[in-house]
């Protein structure tokens, strides 16, 4: 299928058919790949996130491109995005925004801070204290910033993607459980093959500008009309007893696990609903099968369980605590 034209994208009469839309949100990958090499996982858990009006963790050593990812995408889905680097000075007041006193008119003005944007790249977030981390609770559950009392609504759509490094640790502040539930999707964004590694070698070496994406030829091919009404179809995909079911029984299991301390609690379960409806109408049905569960389980999951120290020192980790349960619960016929 072809992609739509930006001119066309974000125009109400095609973007409003489920099919055009599909087809938009499907060009992004082809798109994205202009600037990104080799992370299409990645890529699709945030079209997904987007679907299911969710958040993101995006886990992985520096430099592998997530930043340059989250750019690519809003160039790619004409949205606004903003750029926060989590520090361990980093107030809340310089997320949400803050109160601002005017000499001229002896009157508290606010100003917006970096959160009202559609794509918020909050950069390694486990680095800024707890404080700070919780100022994007309510912006994240209830798309708002209450400022002086006032709630402030956030721009549709509203995705936070937030990166951290799995390896190091000193002076970080790991996020508590609570806030981890918090996010839809936790991506992990691995080191690039040899061929692909090549392939970002090349590009540079002709000339490829990380920090222009216009000049690498990224152009939007989607709009927020195309969103709205892939979110529509999305809504209305359908999902049998047997599908809800087998979600419940493998969130259920992770409860049960010897090698868990925690397993997925009732939202877990909703996410991996939501997010299986995202993928079965992004791959093209209107009803979701066992093996859109399947595929969505792993990132919608894994950040979701709590490892048991004595399973840590043995070498298990969430994924393959969630790959053995997948292949132990009986699949629905």
């Amino acid at each position: 299928m072809s992609a739509p034209t930006a001119q066309n994208a974000g125009s109400p009469g095609p973007a409003g058919n489920t099919e055009n839309a599909r087809a938009a949100l499907e060009a992004l990958r082809a798109e994205i790949a202009k600037a990104v090499v080799g992370q299409d996982p990645a890529v699709t858990g945030l079209v997904v996130a987007l679907l299911c009006r969710g958040h993101v963790l995006l886990e992985g050593v520096p430099g592998v491109a997530k930043t340059l990812l989250v750019r690519a995408l809003a160039a790619s889905l004409e949205l606004d995005t903003k750029r926060v680097q989590f520090t361990p000075d980093l107030m809340p007041s310089d997320i949400t925004g803050s109160l601002v006193y005017d000499s001229r008119t002896s009157e508290f003005s606010f100003q917006p801070g970096p959160v009202f944007t559609h794509l918020l790249l909050a950069d390694e977030i486990n680095r800024t204290p707890p404080k700070t981390q919780s100022s994007l609770l309510e912006a994240m559950e209830e798309r708002q910033i209450t400022v002086d009392g006032v709630a402030r609504p956030l721009p549709d759509p509203f995705l936070v993607a937030a990166t951290q490094n799995p390896v190091e640790y000193e002076g970080t502040y790991p996020l508590p459980e609570a806030q981890l539930d918090r996010f839809l999707l936790k991506l992990t964004v691995p080191l690039p093959s040899r061929d692909d590694e090549i392939n970002v070698l090349t590009r540079h070496a002709e000339g490829f500008d990380p920090r222009d994406l216009r000049a690498a030829g990224v152009r939007p091919v989607a709009g927020p009309a195309d969103l709205a009404a892939a979110r529509d179809a999305v809504a209305k995909t359908s999902v049998s007893p047997e599908i809800a079911g087998y979600v419940v029984d493998i969130c259920r299991t992770t409860r049960e696990s010897p090698s868990l301390s925690l397993g997925v609690s009732p939202r877990g379960a909703t996410a991996l609903l939501s997010t299986a409806r995202a993928w079965a109408w992004l791959t093209g049905r209107d009803y979701v099968i066992p093996d859109d569960v399947k595929a969505l389980a792993l990132p919608t999951l894994r950040h979701r369980v709590q490892l048991r120290p004595e399973a840590e020192m043995e070498g298990v980790t969430a994924d393959s605590v969630i790959t053995a349960i997948l292949a132990h619960v009986p699949v629905p016929r």
